[in-house]
């Protein structure tokens, strides 16, 4: 068969044909001068490459953090020079703590005028260094390949990341020769360390002498894929296991060896038994500060088993005696035919004599209270109810997300997005956008606090034109929630700057044209979360919650996770 000669295409059509080689068929931007060759190009292919247009640049990172999360593909984000490269920052930075699989690219001013601060020229190279996986800048066409190949690679092998490209205005229109090639390797880059078996001969040794052993994973699970593995190495250990946020929906919330939540506002049980277990397991997460609290003090009498495919993550904050670095799916693999199954009858009771604990003193109160307003937690069981567990529930931060967390049940995985390690406000609405258009045929709740809904509020603009059918929960307590709560334990209760005067967002959500609903009454609530779920529409609703109720049980900053507090 006679070899077809070479495109000869400009360097803006291959981004778009690099784009489509690499399995992208949706894409979230804004456009502008630097970037317009691009979009020239994507009004072209606009049969094969769906553009969605957000309102503003930051909401194009986290609808492309919300697809991945749901798709389990790279999200990918466009936007031009200066301004609108330097709004991008946000979703990245939030991208790179929470391992989200992203590339983004950026037009720039034509390669001549670069560090003449000529109009709407930044050095994001140099801004997104920190925040980024990696990054590059073009200035040729001929690159263009080559770079954004290595761009897919890198963001989606290994522990995921934000990638950043910049490409000059003039490299966009300059004519080459076009052939891709798919990246299968950069020297000197390991995505995936070689697992040792040793080391998982040596962790097993120690999970089999344990008395007291206790799982606590994280997202690693469900990055990895490897959330049957996982239920594998679960239910033939016997072991308890516990879950960070990010982890959250690897394993099903009712499955009787998920014993909850650790970290700040965790559960009882899982915060306090992590200073008493013998042997802690820890699979896919990295210790953070909001899981560990006072390192001085944290699981101080335990050995640590860490599965973990980042080298750098190990040791870092928390001592490994054993560490198994590996993509976690190969690694369970391997390590659960060495584990002994285990009864821990007494072990598992102190867990479930915890829980009694909490239900009593702060569950109970948050879904079945008895006070006259509404909680958040009466919002997300009634949501639980609706979906049957099986909606992706997205949420922001502050109080609503520490709520939904606690409360919402899952039955599948990738359910769960949220703003984690960077705790971005602003986060939830244009997230939900994506994840809907990652999962089509589910049902997604965005789950807001009326701070962090009005940063990012002009998204309802995107969902219009669109017609995704998000479903957005709007928890109204008047208030910037969790600094409130902070003030209120800490401070005094001097409320500086965190009251808020709130819009009518009923009216703002129908200037949108979408359907839209306010609840102030318990009888209220039921009925409108039915009508919102069974819609097959964009469905808002606001739920005026009590003004000054607080997230329980809390570690406090800087304390141990044995001073957790439950009231």
């Amino acid at each position: 068969m006679e070899k077809q000669p070479p495109l000869h295409i400009s360097g803006a059509e291959a981004v778009i044909r690099c784009l489509l080689a690499e399995g992208a068929d949706l894409i979230y931007g804004y456009p502008g001068g630097a970037i317009m060759p691009i979009y020239d190009e994507l009004y072209k292919f606009s049969d094969q490459l769906r553009h969605v247009l957000t309102r503003h640049e930051q909401g194009a990172t986290h609808a492309a953090q919300g697809f991945a999360r749901t798709s389990g593909k790279v999200g990918v984000a466009i936007a031009t020079s200066g301004p609108g490269a330097t709004n991008l920052v946000t979703g990245i930075a939030d991208a790179q703590i929470d391992s989200t699989p992203m590339v983004c690219i950026t037009g720039q001013v034509a390669s001549h005028l670069l560090g003449s601060d000529a109009f709407q020229e930044t050095d994001i190279i140099g801004i997104s260094t920190p925040v980024t996986k990696w990054n590059y800048q073009i200035t040729k066409a001929s690159e263009i390949p080559e770079i954004m190949a290595k761009a897919f690679y890198i963001a989606r092998s290994g522990r995921p990341g934000p990638v950043l490209i910049d490409i000059t205005k003039d490299a966009q229109f300059e004519m080459f020769d076009f052939s891709y090639e798919k990246c299968k390797g950069v020297r000197s880059y390991q995505p995936i360390p070689q697992l040792q078996l040793n080391q998982v001969e040596a962790a097993a040794k120690a999970i089999n002498a344990a008395k007291k052993p206790m799982i606590v994973w994280g997202q690693g699970v469900i990055l990895g894929e490897a959330e049957e593995e996982f239920k594998n190495f679960v239910e033939s250990t016997g072991i308890p296991a516990v879950w960070t946020i990010l982890g959250l929906s690897a394993l099903p919330t009712k499955h009787p060896l998920n014993m909850g939540m650790v970290g700040m506002h965790g559960n009882y049980g899982p915060n306090l038994l992590t200073n008493e277990c013998d042997v802690l397991i820890a699979i896919g997460m990295r210790f953070d500060d909001r899981v560990t609290g006072n390192l001085a003090t944290y699981a101080k009498q335990a050995q640590v088993v860490h599965l973990e495919i980042d080298p750098a993550e190990i040791s870092k904050n928390v001592h490994a005696h054993y560490p198994v670095l590996g993509d976690c799916k190969k690694s369970l693999s391997a390590l659960t035919p060495l584990v002994e199954h285990k009864e821990l009858t007494d072990w598992k009771a102190q867990f479930a004599a915890h829980m009694e604990t909490e239900f009593d003193k702060v569950i109970k109160g948050d879904i079945q209270p008895t006070k006259e307003g509404l909680t958040m937690g009466e919002a997300i069981a009634s949501i639980n109810k609706h979906t049957g567990g099986d909606a992706v529930i997205v949420t922001d931060v502050g109080q609503h997300q520490m709520v939904a967390c606690r409360y919402a049940e899952f039955i599948r995985t990738k359910s769960n997005v949220t703003s984690g390690g960077l705790g971005t406000m602003g986060f939830a609405l244009p997230a939900a956008i994506g994840a809907k258009m990652g999962a089509q045929d589910r049902h997604v709740v965005a789950v807001i606090g009326d701070g962090g809904y009005q940063m990012t509020i002009q998204e309802l603009g995107t969902i219009f034109q669109t017609g995704t059918a998000v479903k957005i929960v709007v928890l109204n307590n008047d208030y910037l929630g969790m600094v409130r709560q902070w003030q209120q334990l800490f401070f005094d209760k001097r409320y500086a700057s965190t009251e808020m005067t709130n819009p009518d967002f009923v009216t703002i959500a129908k200037g949108y044209h979408i359907d839209a609903k306010r609840v102030t009454k318990r009888e209220e609530l039921d009925q409108a979360v039915s009508e919102m779920i069974a819609s097959d529409k964009p469905y808002f609703l606001e739920v005026c919650v009590e003004k000054e109720d607080n997230v329980f049980p809390m570690i406090p900053t800087g304390a141990s996770v044995s001073d957790i507090r439950l009231q």
